[in-house]
């Protein structure tokens, strides 16, 4: 008995960065402003599929929507233990709220196939929305089960989970294939495996390639494919085409989301008071924290 995985992963921009940069006009994020990094929630997830693939076997692909530096996360992920990276992109898909993003996802899932498991984070960082998981779900027709903690067992048919709510937690069962949200401190992710850095770290997409053959007469792009592929390295490219997607459901076309007013604020700092490191000074500022009732 093995169970296949596919993982929804994000890069998000890191949003302890915010400047005043970071939005454009037209209420989108500006992403070039921000250093981009690999969604928390989302690597927890992954740590979650590979858990089950160590108790059970089977299988943990990856996929990623977004541009082409994307493919950075997908090689973390190959890192850690998945076994098959897909980059979605292309650039109709800019844009993209979380009903248009889930409709490409969801198409991608459909494409690749053979899944027991859909995991996700529970939501992004640069969104909070925690509406693609659930949206994806749906555009499958496939039972849903979000905040989760933990899988507690697994049959051929079915799954049982813990996951949280308000005041404590519950335990639910579910038919496979189902997708699955995880919360960030449900599980703390693997480290690279410095056999797998050294196996994956050049692994690269489609348009990677292409750049490498730019200017070169010697490299033809279909044989730069086949041996990478060969090697395990290639890391698998799907645009609007591949996928063969409604235009009018994909990125800003697709999005009815819109931003209509982007405001940035500023907090400016009151009055302080030095406190000297003495004892007297400790005395103060006890005095200090409860009058303010921080203490006491």
């Amino acid at each position: 008995m093995s169970f296949n995985s596919i993982v929804m992963v994000k890069q998000v921009p890191d949003t302890a960065n915010i400047s005043g940069q970071v939005m454009k006009e037209d209420g989108t994020v500006n992403r070039a402003k921000l250093p981009a990094i690999f969604n928390h929630e989302d690597r927890a997830s992954l740590e979650l599929a590979l858990q089950i693939k160590d108790r059970f076997g089977g299988k943990v692909t990856v996929i990623t929507m977004g541009p082409p530096r994307a493919s950075d996360i997908l090689r973390e992920c190959l890192y850690m233990g998945a076994d098959e990276a897909y980059l979605i992109s292309d650039r109709k898909f800019a844009g993209a709220d979380t009903l248009a993003t889930s409709y490409v996802l969801s198409e991608a899932i459909k494409f690749i196939g053979n899944y027991d498991f859909i995991f996700a984070g529970r939501q992004a960082i640069d969104g909070d929305t925690a509406q693609v998981g659930p949206q994806t779900a749906e555009k499958l027709r496939i039972p849903q089960v979000t905040y989760v903690e933990e899988i507690i067992d697994v049959s051929e048919t079915s799954v049982k989970l813990k996951r949280k709510i308000d005041g404590g937690f519950e335990i639910l069962e579910s038919q496979l294939p189902c997708l699955v949200t995880v919360l960030k401190d449900a599980l703390f992710p693997r480290p690279f495996k410095a056999r797998r850095v050294m196996a994956y770290k050049n692994a690269k997409t489609l348009l990677e390639l292409e750049k490498i053959t730019e200017g070169n007469s010697l490299l033809y792009i279909d044989q730069l494919k086949d041996e990478y592929f060969n090697k395990g390295w290639y890391i698998h490219t799907l645009t609007m085409e591949d996928l063969k997607l409604d235009e009018t459901r994909c990125g800003v076309h697709g999005s009815p989301t819109k931003v209509h007013k982007v405001e940035s604020v500023v907090l400016a700092g009151g009055s302080h008071e030095m406190i000297p490191p003495s004892k007297e000074g400790l005395s103060k500022l006890i005095d200090h924290l409860m009058e303010d009732h921080i203490l006491g």
